[in-house]
């Protein structure tokens, strides 16, 4: 598998953005393209982890909003990460994602994940250094361990400027339904700004593997954003997958044709003929 270089946040062109005509129509074409993925995951046993990551206030979870609305959430599972409770601070920090991985057939996807290790934990002084450092190699084996296993695994980081992050966070504390989402720790990290975007970049550099690369998305715009995340996500999930709807098997067949006027075009379908 061939391996392309590594991200880097001062690369990303963040004046890139859509119309809001461009942008939904590609949004409704890629929710559809996503309910035929799950639909296809659902029969093949399939199975697949899409990794957030991202300043605050970059947009994550809208994105995650609009791929929520296209998929059945009987099979589509949204994990959001904080702090680990004391059980999980006296275990190695990769099990709570471990016993977070989707069954066959399923899509899971993690709003913030392991990489906390190498981000926050490292920034904030909460992983003594030692840790933090080995993390990167733990990290990648975690991440050969269930590729090789048939997850898909797709790693996004939400990637906006200072001066758009302070704008959003006005936003939000000026909005009643968003004010939620504020907290003193946005104000404090932008203090920090620097020492993450060290760290960020750092975290590309040991970790976007072959097996496992990392998407940066510019997400000045959040319409740009959300259509670049989605068309990354689909174009793995999607790679080497049938997507046509399963054949019904013949004995449900039987019975319709007792029930309905079934015309030959929809019967060669339903058996899952094409020409």
């Amino acid at each position: 598998m061939k391996s392309s270089p590594a991200p880097k946040l001062n690369k990303a062109d963040m004046d890139l953005h859509l119309k809001r005509r461009d942008y939904e129509r590609q949004l409704f074409e890629l929710q559809n393209k996503l309910t035929q993925i799950q639909q296809a995951y659902l029969f093949s046993g399939r199975s697949a982890v899409i990794v957030f990551e991202g300043w605050d206030a970059a947009g994550k979870g809208s994105t995650i909003r609009r791929i929520s609305a296209a998929l059945d959430p009987r099979s589509f599972k949204v994990w959001p990460i904080g702090p680990p409770r004391n059980y999980y601070k006296q275990r190695h920090f990769l099990l709570r994602f471990m016993e977070r991985l989707p069954p066959a057939g399923a899509i899971t996807a993690f709003d913030r994940s392991w990489y906390g290790r190498v981000l926050v934990e490292r920034v904030e002084d909460l992983t003594p250094e030692a840790r933090w450092k080995s993390a990167d190699r733990e990290i990648n084996d975690f991440e050969r361990m269930i590729t090789d296993d048939g997850i898909r695994l797709v790693k996004l980081f939400f990637h906006i400027s200072p001066e758009e992050q302070l704008r959003r966070l006005e936003a939000r504390l000026r909005d009643p339904l968003k004010r939620w989402k504020l907290s003193y720790e946005d104000f404090r990290n932008r203090g920090r700004w620097d020492d993450y975007v060290e760290a960020i970049d750092e975290m590309f550099e040991k970790t976007s593997t072959p097996y496992a690369p990392w998407h940066l998305i510019p997400a000045n715009q959040k319409k740009y954003a959300r259509i670049a995340a989605m068309t990354h996500i689909i174009e793995h999930l999607a790679a080497d997958v049938v997507l046509a709807p399963p054949a019904l098997d013949e004995g449900t067949l039987i019975e319709a044709q007792k029930h309905f006027d079934i015309e030959e075009s929809l019967l060669d379908s339903l058996r899952g003929r094409t020409e």
